[in-house]
């Protein structure tokens, strides 16, 4: 340690420090707030493949790292058990995979705003469906009781719409019930922090040095990785 402290001190001692604040661009409210950005695009892939994304433009989440809110509502829509999203679209042979969250980059994660994306992978049966297909309210309210009970009149079903609405069902009910959940989540990523394999050397300087303008101190090494702290209210 002494020596590669001796190291850093050479390298580095002759960098001038100019005092300068950390630049900041959370002036910068609603960059999405165009008409281009409230629309629906079409795009032809390359290879073979119907994949659906919805992306959500929020409020930086930076300063919300202990608490990772994110992380936490990704684990909820990326669940595949009973009730899930991915279980009910498989019923239909819509979709064969879905993932949700923040890639925690600079383009999507910075103190501008906050991208939180949905993407299903869709099958050729599901991409004739992902815009809109009438049928029974009662057909879907066997796996969203709580969205759509006592339902009886015909509505647009859609895999944007089974989305959307499985969304707007957690955030009917809340937080405050599911602490349970954020409790494991966060006993999970412990282990997973603590039995990680080793990784390049000069990989983990770069994150700890990424880390070092994200976190507080005793968070630099821990800050990107764990869940600290249960706050329903954000």
């Amino acid at each position: 340690l002494d020596t590669l402290e001796k190291w850093v001190t050479e390298i580095f001692s002759e960098i001038p420090n100019n005092g300068l604040p950390k630049p900041s661009f959370g002036h910068l409210t609603q960059p999405f707030d165009t008409p281009e950005f409230h629309k629906l695009y079409r795009v032809v892939p390359i290879r073979k493949v119907h994949s659906l994304t919805i992306t959500w433009a929020l409020p930086p989440q930076e300063q919300y790292y202990r608490v990772k809110p994110l992380h936490y509502i990704s684990w909820l829509v990326g669940h595949e058990g009973k009730g899930s999203v991915l279980s009910f679209l498989r019923k239909k042979f819509w979709a064969l995979a879905l993932y949700g969250g923040n890639g925690e980059t600079g383009f999507e994660q910075n103190s501008t705003y906050s991208i939180f994306s949905i993407s299903v992978t869709l099958t050729d049966e599901g991409y004739k469906h992902f815009y809109e297909v009438w049928c029974p309210a009662a057909c879907f309210s066997c796996c969203f009781p709580d969205v759509w009970k006592n339902e009886s009149v015909p509505f647009c079903l859609q895999v944007a719409h089974v989305v959307f609405q499985y969304v707007k069902m957690l955030q009917r009910r809340g937080p405050d019930q599911r602490q349970v959940i954020w409790e494991e989540i966060q006993k999970i990523e412990a282990n997973e922090f603590h039995y990680q394999e080793q990784t390049d050397p000069v990989d983990y300087v770069e994150n700890l040095c990424e880390n070092m303008q994200l976190f507080q101190k005793e968070d630099f090494l821990t800050g990107d990785q764990l869940l600290f702290e249960y706050k329903p209210e954000v």
